[in-house]
């Protein structure tokens, strides 16, 4: 072999290296990008939990996580099911009845800005949070142990059970709300991500515990289930015990009457102004017109002869996986909806939330096993629907209300905005129950609830003609007048202090009058 060939040969062999060295390092960056994708997409929700608690504290992440995710996501997963089944099963009372029932237990989260201003104006033993925290924590964990602990108890005595449960997380939940509020006056960046955090907290609560609400009602019961939602009332107890608050020495006690005036003027001035009595009108409407008949298809899932009759398993598994719908809710505002204006989102949303409400027409009238869809299926697809379009709804009146509180009050006026959101729910579930009493709707007897159902979806669509009353801004800008958001000059020094306590104050310090 002469040497130009065997020159050619190893510039060959040559070539053939480098080629397959080119395409190792291809495979190798291919594989450490797919890696890093994974990675990323792992680190990402991590790091922005990370940011949040260090640029809000992480005592207020915790509490947030321990009141909307434990609390109110799991223990109202528990309760919402255990509740459903103790007045079909161990009450026996018909679904109009419960739907009313239903409305009066939710009564304490109408009266929020109460409990916002005693937390505030009203201090024990020289703590204006702690104490308030114990009471909720322990009434919430004597009243659901005396609900398991007797099992035939009176109607009254059981809704007054329930009722003092509902408000003891409400007193835990009004405390975070007010962080929520002024933290959102001091990091407005951070606002959308702070109902963020409290969305997905609560939702992925809710997930767990509907995963094993049907599960732990089989086999304990709904009494049984009762009892294990004194542990979630505990935590509230733990929290109050790790909350780190500086006592106020020589309260003046007479100055309560004063200062609770000067909150109630405050808040009425503030009602006054047209850019925020309009949407409060509108979120009370919007809540008020789409009524709710929960309980008749829960009634007719369950009970009906010629329903899906589904087993206490299945309603918390279908249950579960809505929460799912709730969660991708959250997370599609958090990373595509969030940064657009209130008006234009809320029209697809109101929209769709009444289109959604077709699904239920649908299951009732069984055309879903004409086209061969079965029955549980169909339904986890329509409460999962539900529940997205109604997290996506829920989400920017939830930012537009924290933009609405004024600087000195952010807190107590936060309570009073969702005070009558719950008052607008309220009023939809005693309309659901007159409708379900109109109709004839019974434990045995739904031959009526299609209609019932279609005039539900219907009133759905009325708040499309309503949305002039909310502003066209988009969730980065101030809605507030200016006179109002200057008033944060004359408050620095208040709340400059507050920033040292990691759950703030409800209402301005009174200790400086």
């Amino acid at each position: 072999m002469g040497e130009e060939e065997k020159l050619q040969i190893i510039h060959s062999e040559g070539e053939e290296t480098k080629l397959q060295n080119i395409h190792s390092e291809d495979e190798e960056v291919q594989e450490s990008e797919h890696n890093n994708g994974i990675c990323s997409s792992i680190s990402a929700p991590v790091n922005w939990f990370k940011m949040l608690a260090m640029e809000l504290h992480w005592n207020f992440v915790f509490s947030v996580v321990i009141v909307y995710g434990v609390s109110q996501g799991l223990g109202g997963a528990f309760s919402k099911i255990s509740t459903e089944y103790y007045m079909k099963d161990v009450q026996k009372v018909q679904p109009s009845e419960s739907q009313v029932y239903s409305g009066i237990t939710s009564i304490p989260w109408m009266v929020k800005p109460l409990w916002g201003l005693l937390t505030d104006a009203v201090p024990i033993l020289g703590y204006r949070r702690r104490p308030y925290f114990l009471f909720a924590g322990s009434l919430g964990v004597v009243s659901m142990l005396f609900l398991s602990l007797h099992k035939n108890l009176h109607i009254v005595l059981a809704l007054l059970s329930l009722t003092a449960g509902s408000a003891a997380v409400a007193i835990a939940d009004v405390t975070v709300d007010a962080c929520v509020a002024q933290n959102s006056g001091s990091h407005p960046s951070l606002a959308a991500d702070m109902q963020s955090l409290c969305a997905l907290s609560s939702s992925i609560g809710a997930l767990v515990g509907f995963s094993l609400s049907g599960i732990l009602v089989h086999l304990l019961g709904p009494m049984g289930v009762y009892g294990l939602l004194s542990i979630p009332a505990g935590l509230v107890i733990l929290v109050g015990v790790l909350l780190k608050e500086s006592p106020t020495h020589n309260f003046a006690y007479q100055q309560v009457n004063q200062n609770l005036t000067d909150a109630a003027k405050a808040m009425w001035n503030t009602l006054k102004c047209p850019e925020v009595w309009r949407p409060c009108l509108y979120m009370y409407l919007s809540f008020a017109v789409s009524v709710d008949i929960q309980e008749g298809m829960f009634y007719w899932a369950t009970d009906a002869k010629g329903g899906p009759h589904f087993s206490k398993e299945y309603i918390g598994y279908i249950s579960a996986v809505a929460s799912i719908g709730s969660l991708l809710g959250a997370i599609l505002y958090q990373y595509g909806l969030k940064d657009h204006s209130f008006r234009d989102l809320l029209f697809w949303t109101q929209l769709l939330f009444g289109l959604s409400g077709m699904l239920d027409l649908v299951l009732v009238l069984r055309l879903n096993l004409k086209i061969g869809i079965p029955d549980y299926f169909f339904m986890v697809m329509d409460a999962s629907v539900t529940q997205l379009v109604g997290r996506l709804k829920w989400m920017p009146l939830l930012v537009l209300s924290s933009k609405l509180c004024p600087p000195g009050i952010e807190g107590t006026f936060f309570a009073l905005l969702m005070s009558i959101d719950n008052t607008g729910l309220l009023t939809s579930t005693w309309f659901g129950g007159l409708l379900l009493h109109v109709f004839k709707i019974t434990r045995t007897k739904f031959h009526n609830l299609w209609l019932a159902i279609l005039i539900r979806n219907i009133l759905r669509i009325t708040p499309l003609f309503i949305l002039f009353l909310i502003p066209r801004s988009d969730p980065n800008s101030s809605i507030l007048p200016d006179e109002m958001s200057d008033s944060k000059e004359t408050t620095g020094t208040s709340a400059t202090q507050n920033d040292n306590i990691e759950l703030v104050a409800l209402v301005h310090n009174m200790d400086t009058r």
